[in-house]
C-alpha cells in the first residue's frame, strides 16, 4: 500500500514537471505568439504556468492507477519471459541492449541543439536501436558465445590453466546404453567435457519409463552409466539445454556438435555414416573395439569351440572371448565341439570383424 501511495504520487511530480514543459513549449509556438503579447506581465505568465502545471499533473494523479496497473502487467510478462529464458541469453541480450543504446546515444549527440528534433529523435534512435541491439545478440548468439569461449580458451592459456583441455565429446542415447563409454573414459583416453544434450536425457528417461521390460532396463542401464561417470571418474560433464530446430534426435546430435564444434561418441552405424556427410567428427565406439583387438593373418591357428550352424551349408559359427565371429567351412560337423582351425581370411567392416577358418584336422587329412 505504501508503494501504491508512493508510486501515484510519483507519477503526480512527473505529471507537473511535464505540465511545466508542455506550457513553455506552446507559448514558443508562433501560432500563440500571434494571439498573445509578446511580453506578458510577470503575475499573468505565473498564473499560466501554475495552472497548465496543475491541471497537467492533476491529470497524471488521477490516471496513475491506470498506469501503476500497466507496469504491474509489464513486469509481471518481463518476469514469466526471463524465467523461461536460459541465463546466457539474458546476459547476450543485456549486451545487445547496451552496444544498442550506445549507438543510439553517439549518433543523437549532433542532434541535441535542433529544435524538437533534438528532442524526439534521441528517444525514438533509443528505442529502435535497443530493440535492435538485443535482436541481433540473440540471433547471434553462438558466435557471441563461441567468442566468448575463445577469449576465455585463450585466457586459460596464458595462465597455464585449462579447464577442460579438450574438444567437447558429444555422447548419443545408443553409446551411453551400451556402458563401455565408462571404461574408455576410466582409461583416460577420453579427454575434454563430455557433453550430455539434455534431448538425449529426455529420451533416456522415455526408454527408462517404457511398458517394454527390455527397454525398460537398457534405459536405467543409461542412467546408472551417466551416474557411474559423473560420481566416479575424474572428467568433466556438462548437461547442455540448447533448442535446436529439428524433431530427430540423430539431426539435433549433428546440429549440436557443428555449434560447440565438438565430436560425437556413438556405436550407431548409420549415425556415423550420416555425420560423415556432414563432415562431422565422429567417435565409434565399435570401430575402437576393433581396433584393439588382436590382428589375426591368414594361416595362423587358433581354438575354437563351434556352437551353431552357419547360414552356408556345412558351415559352423564359433566366437572368441572378444566377441569376434568364427565361421568354420565344414565346421558344421562339430558343434558343441572345440577344434583347432586355421584362418583363411579375415573380413574386417565397420560393423565388427569376421574370420573365415577351415579345420585343423581336415587339412590334415586332405594333406594326408
Amino acid at each position: 500500500m505504501v508503494f501504491y501511495k508512493i508510486a501515484r504520487g510519483v507519477i503526480g511530480i512527473l505529471g507537473l514537471a511535464l505540465g511545466f514543459e508542455l506550457v513553455k513549449f506552446l507559448l514558443s509556438l508562433s501560432v500563440f505568439q500571434s494571439f498573445v503579447p509578446s511580453k506578458l506581465p510577470y503575475l499573468t505568465t505565473t498564473i499560466i504556468y501554475g495552472a497548465g502545471t496543475l491541471i497537467v499533473g492533476i491529470i497524471f494523479y488521477i490516471v496513475s492507477p491506470v498506469f501503476i496497473k500497466w507496469a504491474r502487467d509489464f513486469e509481471q510478462w518481463l518476469e514469466a519471459k526471463l524465467q523461461n529464458m536460459p541465463i546466457d541469453e539474458i546476459l547476450i541480450g543485456a549486451f545487445g541492449l547496451i552496444i544498442g543504446l550506445i549507438v543510439a546515444n553517439l549518433l543523437s549527440a549532433p542532434l541535441y541543439p535542433i529544435f524538437i528534433v533534438g528532442k524526439i529523435v534521441p528517444i525514438l534512435l533509443n528505442l529502435f536501436l535497443g530493440y535492435l541491439g538485443i535482436r541481433i545478440s540473440l540471433k547471434k548468439k553462438e558466435e557471441l558465445l563461441n567468442i566468448f569461449s575463445f577469449m576465455k580458451k585463450l585466457g586459460s592459456q596464458k595462465g597455464n590453466k585449462n579447464e577442460y583441455g579438450g574438444i567437447p565429446k558429444i555422447l548419443d542415447t545408443s553409446v551411453i546404453i551400451d556402458g563401455r563409454i565408462f571404461d574408455i573414459c576410466k582409461t583416460g583416453f577420453i579427454e575434454g567435457p563430455l557433453i550430455i544434450p539434455s534431448f538425449v536425457l529426455e529420451e533416456l528417461r522415455h526408454i527408462a519409463d517404457s511398458s517394454d521390460t527390455l527397454k525398460r532396463n537398457r534405459g536405467r542401464r543409461g542412467l546408472d552409466v551417466l551416474n557411474r561417470i559423473q560420481n566416479e571418474l575424474n572428467i568433466k560433464v556438462e548437461i547442455v539445454d540448447k533448442h535446436i530446430d529439428a524433431t530427430e534426435v540423430d539431426t539435433k546430435l549433428l546440429k549440436l556438435a557443428q555449434m560447440l564444434k565438438g565430436k560425437i561418441i556413438t556405436n550407431d552405424y548409420n549415425l556415423n555414416k550420416v555425420a560423415e556427410f556432414h563432415r562431422v567428427p565422429v567417435l565409434n565406439i565399435n570401430e575402437l573395439s576393433n581396433a584393439v583387438k588382436p590382428i589375426v593373418l591368414p594361416g595362423e591357428e587358433m581354438v575354437v569351440q563351434i556352437i551353431k550352424d552357419g547360414k552356408e551349408a556345412g558351415q559352423g559359427v564359433g566366437y572368441l572371448d572378444d566377441g569376434t565371429m568364427i565361421v568354420v567351412d565344414g565346421g558344421k560337423k562339430f558343434i558343441g565341439s572345440t577344434i583347432e582351425v586355421l584362418v583363411t581370411s579375415v573380413l574386417q567392416t565397420a560393423a565388427g570383424r569376421m574370420i573365415f577358418a577351415k579345420p585343423k584336422q581336415a587339412e590334415q587329412e586332405k594333406a594326408i
